[in-house]
């Protein structure tokens, strides 16, 4: 599917970071956006900052871990056009050792991270998926899924307990849903990358 002559997108973000470029490009190219994250985050900022390249781009407050809030999320998105893209992105990371000094990683902080990162994506595949579900194909495909994995999936540090097992699961989430979700033209793909700078990295020791 190429943005250009067709429709355009209305990509729902369950987080935002300021690390990416600002889309832009996608603004003038035609795009709708709708940048979700909890109402502390960036989000609001980032938006009016990109409403600056047009005004299709909105702040929703939403919580991955909180169904609702997504779907609002995602209500909000295809109130503008068909909903075509919803990217995952919300994250968390606590780190801990399984022994330490203080005491072994605490269990509810291990599920918070697994919570955010791997049942916050679930939450939008499965939502944004429906409603994608609903949409006129275009060339051939009705939309994509996009997840954020990262490196740590893969070659993961002392430490990373949580965050590796939750990337991991959200490398791995997306083949199965990818391969049942072909039937409804709709793609799944995930991205794994390495550091960059985000709200996120700042704020680990």
């Amino acid at each position: 599917m190429q943005l250009t002559g067709s429709p355009p997108w209305s990509p729902a973000a369950p987080a935002v970071s300021a690390a990416p470029p600002p889309p832009t490009a996608l603004l003038r190219a035609g795009a709708h956006m709708v940048i979700a994250g909890l109402p502390s985050s960036p989000g609001a900022a980032v938006a009016e900052e990109l409403a600056g390249a047009g005004p299709r781009v909105r702040f929703v407050p939403c919580g991955v871990t909180d169904p609702d809030t997504v779907q609002t999320a995602v209500d909000a998105a295809s109130e503008l056009v068909p909903l075509r893209v919803a990217v995952s992105c919300a994250g968390v990371a606590t780190p801990g050792r399984m022994l330490s000094r203080s005491g072994s990683l605490n269990p509810d902080a291990f599920a918070r991270v697994v919570g955010v990162n791997l049942v916050g994506t679930f939450n939008l595949f499965r939502l944004a998926a429906q409603r994608i579900a609903e949409s006129e194909p275009v060339e051939g495909e009705r939309g994509v899924l996009v997840a954020t994995s990262s490196v740590a999936a893969y070659d993961s540090q002392v430490g990373q307990a949580a965050y590796a097992a939750s990337k991991g699961g959200v490398a791995t989430l997306t083949l199965p849903v990818a391969r049942e979700l072909a039937q409804h033209l709709i793609r799944v793909v995930s991205i794994a990358p390495g550091l960059f700078d985000t709200p996120l990295m700042a704020g680990l020791p």
